[in-house]
């Protein structure tokens, strides 16, 4: 017999924590339901117990005690029966309200090529005014499940009733108050306003509708017609008066929320050629308390569950009269930071093992086994959608690519990356930030870098890890890094709220692994990188220092050549460096002269020989 995912918790007594969204638990859901279809239903205990257990190390499963389960039951049984005596008290309201009152007709809900529409079942918009006449609002749309990322003409934001095809490709008007009637009106003359019904809209944008239709923002829509309407795949903010300036602030804020409610789902993989693409220039910062609170009141359901909670605390100080203006600053930064980064579940989609060895051999020569170690990391995401419980750290001398090795890491992974520089920080506070008590406080550099990156799933670089075994009263400022790379969670002492970490892969660099401590050592995947060998530097120098050069100088190749003897002598002058650093500087030297000589002596190519190369780089 084929288990849920909740019986499989139940047989095992596990259950959710709380730490996942209802979106993120229904993910694990499909990946189970994915997982067992894939083994036409037989998956054996071991990949159960590696699954459970790595759920369990996320923190977002944990095992249940007989208390718990006897407490959940009588809270369900609880919740259940209050929830029958409201609605046997709503019932009873009605019916002595019927007596009184003269029945009212009840409205028909309009059919479209068969298919009802007009629910008016508030939960589909939450708990919204009654109208005046029919009693509640009509809600003239069918909610649309989809996890399309981008939106398209095939997966819009929402559809208008467009029986004629008559609206334009590019639309100005406003949603209708949604306390009335969920439509969208706009002019066709002077004197003449028309109404259309939505008909269909995309779950995760019902808040933002709402928003929209009670703050009579004026909006041009854009999209297409398609056989059940208008499909709207794009929305702006605009002002019918003009106003650049309200224009761009409101619809700034506008495409932030849009952007945060079409990630808030898992993304799958849109084409870069489709006919609309999505701008992903997310420079809007959150800073002022009406936009956060817009943010919380349209797009809050993005956050994870401690994190929203956490805003509506902090936004609630702010409005306190007991709370000092400092206080309520720092409550205002502390927002800011955390609304800034798009929340995203650690769950990772698969990713093509070819494309990344491909990658890696554009990118890297040499270092198999800083390859195989990457191949085996998305090997390991394919099986279980989640990441490593341990991140690499590389050793080797300086120059070597170590951080090279960093970047691409993060391009296959088509995650963003930040940077740590350790031999900066002599402070534990100087990572965990400045408890709020302070007037000077501040967040630390670990949670900037969380805002800097703008998002919670991030490849996470730390350098010269091996430089910060001297901090202040004999502490080790890198020990503050434990929780982070524990992945189940991290807390800023001046932010006061743990953040998932789930989605974070950490590489740390080092020159001097024995200058680590055993602690974070044993969190790491430790790999060793050798200095390369003069043959080596031959074929980096030629086939990806010099021909990578070229393309950041927008350079032809055979503008600027290099004769075998001529990286002989390169070879030969950087001989006692450690690395290749040198020789990309060398390659980036010899392309900088030849484009001189292209530019201004009237050549069309320069050839570097051994002697020309010598009067060039001096050595």
């Amino acid at each position: 017999m084929k288990k849920t995912f909740d019986e499989l918790l139940s047989e095992n007594h596990l259950g959710f924590t709380g730490l996942l969204s209802s979106h993120e638990a229904d993910d694990l859901r499909s990946f189970w339901d994915t997982l067992v279809m894939d083994n036409d239903g037989v998956v054996s205990d071991a990949e159960i117990d590696s699954l459970l257990s790595t759920y369990q190390q996320m923190g977002v499963i944990a095992p249940l005690s007989a208390e718990d389960i006897v407490e959940a039951n009588e809270m369900r049984a609880n919740a259940l029966e209050q929830f029958l005596k409201k609605e046997r008290a709503a019932k009873k309201k009605d019916e002595k309200k019927d007596e009184e009152s003269v029945p009212i007709e009840p409205t028909v809900p309009k059919t479209q090529d068969g298919v009802t529409h007009g629910s008016t079942d508030p939960d589909f918009f939450g708990q919204l005014p009654s109208d005046p006449v029919q009693g509640k609002p009509v809600i003239t749309y069918e909610l649309m499940i989809s996890d399309a990322r981008t939106a398209t003409d095939e997966h819009p934001i929402l559809i208008l009733a467009d029986p004629d095809h008559s609206i334009p490709h590019h639309q100005m008007g406003d949603f209708t108050n949604p306390e009335r009637r969920t439509a969208f009106e706009f002019r066709v003359s002077e004197t003449e306003v028309e109404t259309r019904d939505i008909l269909f809209l995309d779950k995760r944008f019902v808040k933002l509708l709402s928003w929209l239709g009670e703050g009579h923002i004026a909006v041009k829509l854009s999209g297409h017609p398609v056989d059940a309407g208008y499909a709207v795949y794009k929305i702006r903010a605009v002002d019918p008066n003009g106003n650049e300036s309200l224009t761009s602030t409101n619809d700034g804020f506008l495409q932030l929320i849009l952007r945060r409610l079409q990630a808030s789902l898992p993304p799958e993989d849109v084409d870069d050629d489709s006919e609309h693409p999505e701008d992903t220039d997310e420079t809007l910062i959150l800073s002022d308390m009406p936009s956060m609170i817009d943010f919380m009141k349209t797009a809050g359901d993005t956050l994870p569950p401690n994190i929203r909670s956490w805003a509506h605390r902090n936004i609630a100080m702010t409005k306190a009269s007991t709370i000092s203006q400092e206080e309520k600053r720092h409550a205002q930064r502390a927002l800011s930071i955390m609304l800034h980064i798009q929340w995203e579940s650690p769950l990772f989609p698969s990713i093509d093992p070819k494309q990344a060895r491909r990658i890696l051999d554009e990118e890297l020569y040499g270092l198999e086994t800083v390859k195989q170690r990457v191949i085996e990391t998305i090997i390991q995401i394919n099986r279980t959608h989640t990441l490593p419980s341990y991140g690499l750290l590389l050793v080797g001398p300086a120059g070597t690519g170590k951080s090279q090795i960093a970047y691409a890491v993060a391009r296959i992974l088509k995650l963003p990356w930040t940077s740590l520089d350790m031999s900066t920080i002599h402070d534990p506070e100087a990572l965990t930030g400045t408890p709020r008590v302070y007037a000077n406080a501040k967040p630390g550099r670990i949670m900037e870098a969380f805002s800097n990156a703008g998002a919670s799933n991030l490849v996470f670089i730390i350098n010269e890890l091996d430089k910060s075994d001297k901090g202040n009263a004999g502490s080790n400022p890198a020990d503050a890094l434990l929780t982070l790379l524990d992945g189940l969670g991290f807390t800023d002492n001046y932010v006061e709220c743990t953040i998932p970490t789930g989605g974070v892969y950490p590489i740390a660099t080092a020159n001097d692994k024995s200058r680590i401590s055993d602690p974070l050592l044993t969190r790491f995947a430790v790999i060793d990188i050798p200095d390369y060998t003069p043959d080596e530097k031959k074929i980096i120098f030629t086939d990806y220092s010099m021909p990578r050069v070229l393309r950041r100088l927008g350079m032809k190749r055979d503008e600027c050549m290099v004769t075998p003897d001529a990286v002989d002598q390169i070879i030969e002058c950087y001989r006692d460096v450690p690395g290749v650093r040198d020789l990309e500087q060398a390659a980036e030297h010899l392309a900088a002269n030849a484009l001189y000589q292209i530019e201004t002596g009237g050549k069309t190519s320069v050839t570097f020989d051994r002697e020309a190369v010598q009067q060039t780089l001096g050595r």
